[in-house]
């Protein structure tokens, strides 16, 4: 698989964050870690924008951030015209986020869900297409320039 997917989360996501990693190259993914590298206390904006950086610099591809609450850095990569971060805990919502929104930033809370839930949501995240048709045209609504 040639797509490189971007991967960051503060410190309270760094657990999470290695599992997801670990499961998407144990399915032959390629991840570009952007941090963060440990649990001492770092600021999630840090690790946010260099994933949506990546993800606006490569049309087509999907990038993951995590932290705490899912929040704060979500926040961060929403700030970018390009992104659209969905914060998901079910599966449920990680689908529709794919299929109506076409969301190109998976956001995960890592103190509010299990890795086994992570892990199911990166795998719909990832296998699920965006409908287009009247979905479309409230996408093309979102940015605040053009």
């Amino acid at each position: 698989m040639s797509q490189i997917i971007p991967i960051g989360a503060d410190h309270a996501g760094f657990q999470l964050k290695s599992e997801v990693i670990k499961h998407l190259e144990s399915l032959g993914y390629q991840v570009k870690d952007y941090g963060c590298y440990s649990e001492e206390s770092i600021d999630y904006a840090d690790f946010g924008h260099p994933v949506a950086d990546h993800v606006e610099a490569n049309e087509g591809s999907k990038g993951i951030v995590i932290c705490g609450s899912g929040n704060g850095i979500n926040m961060t990569v929403n700030k970018h015209q390009g992104i659209r971060g969905a914060l998901c805990w079910k599966k449920e919502i990680a689908q529709l986020a794919r299929e109506h929104n076409d969301a190109n930033i998976l956001t995960l809370p890592a103190r509010f869900v299990s890795v086994e839930e992570a892990l199911e949501m990166v795998d719909i995240f990832w296998n699920t297409a965006f409908e287009g048709g009247r979905h479309q045209k409230r996408i093309d609504k979102i940015p605040m320039c053009k």
